[in-house]
């Protein structure tokens, strides 16, 4: 019988990840100028993402390996009962990549996988992650563009009127932390309640 994909794994990865990103802001910005340790903090908040949607995809992978029968709810249609990591992975991707517009888009993502009731989906609604998901994906968004757009959307989801860069706003008052230890906290319940 084939293996079940490790969701409890992908949150733990996640962890470890966030951890070493942690270190490394911790590590590089020792000595260094004001503006460079904002440059630090734009590049974690955009690796942190990246795991984050590494997380999600895995999660999503695990779900439907775990149990086809999410998939069938979903789309009417029977799965073979094991599907491989891979086929998993297809079905999602199609031929593109992962990709989701905030905490909105990945619940609409989610969606067309897992029922409402699924553990995944109610995890990632939960309104205690609601601030840290739109505050993680507007501030990815603005330190890996820094287009008007996304400088409008930033300044929504932080609620101020003015920000010079993510960085900027992340290294100050343990801002950055914060957000870190709030997606841990979501990857721990991830792991709490994944079957595998």
């Amino acid at each position: 019988m084939p293996r079940k994909k490790s969701i409890k794994n992908a949150a733990t990865n996640f962890q470890l990840s966030v951890d070493k990103i942690t270190d490394f802001v911790n590590q590089t910005a020792r000595n260094q100028s004001d503006e460079h340790i904002s440059f630090i903090h734009d590049f974690a908040i955009i690796k942190i993402y990246r795991e984050f949607e590494e997380l999600m995809l895995q999660a999503l992978i695990g779900a439907i390996n775990n149990d086809t029968s999410v998939l069938r709810q979903k789309t009417g249609f029977d799965f073979p009962k094991h599907l491989t990591d891979e086929v998993c992975k297809y079905i999602i991707l199609k031929n593109g990549y992962f990709d989701f517009k905030g905490r909105d888009g990945l619940i609409k993502t989610l969606k067309d996988y897992v029922p409402d009731t699924h553990f995944l989906l109610t995890i990632i609604k939960a309104d205690k992650y609601k601030k840290t998901l739109n505050e993680l994906a507007a501030l990815r968004n603005f330190a890996a563009h820094g287009s008007e757009q996304s400088k409008k959307t930033i300044l929504l989801a932080l609620g101020i009127k003015r920000i010079h860069s993510c960085g900027a706003w992340l290294k100050t008052q343990g801002r950055l932390g914060k957000i870190i230890s709030k997606l841990k906290e979501l990857a721990t319940e991830i792991k709490d309640q994944a079957p595998y």
